[in-house]
């Protein structure tokens, strides 16, 4: 089943906090999942990494420089780390 991203807010170290329509919530380390190359190398800069807003079209995490990202992939990376302290459900 996709799951939507409802909200999402950016931490230091280019990490976000998301919680999806299922309650379920974590805080994922993009740098881990993304190169910031290409469409991502604005978000090198953490102030423009804080502009992330929920796009709520797709689901997903956006930020106006035109980054996206995945939801599947937001999704099974906090369902991994559920085992671990950085994932719960609400």
């Amino acid at each position: 089943m996709l799951r939507d991203v409802i909200e999402a807010k950016a931490l230091k170290g280019h990490r976000l906090a998301v919680t999806f329509d299922d309650g379920v919530t974590g805080v994922i380390e993009v740098a881990m999942i993304v190169p910031f190359e290409g469409v991502f190398a604005p978000l090198r800069s953490e102030s423009e990494f804080a502009r992330v807003f929920v796009n709520r079209e797709l689901g997903s995490v956006s930020w106006p420089c035109g980054a996206d990202l995945d939801t599947q992939v937001l999704y099974a990376r906090v369902r991994v780390d559920e085992a671990g302290t950085s994932a719960h459900r609400r």
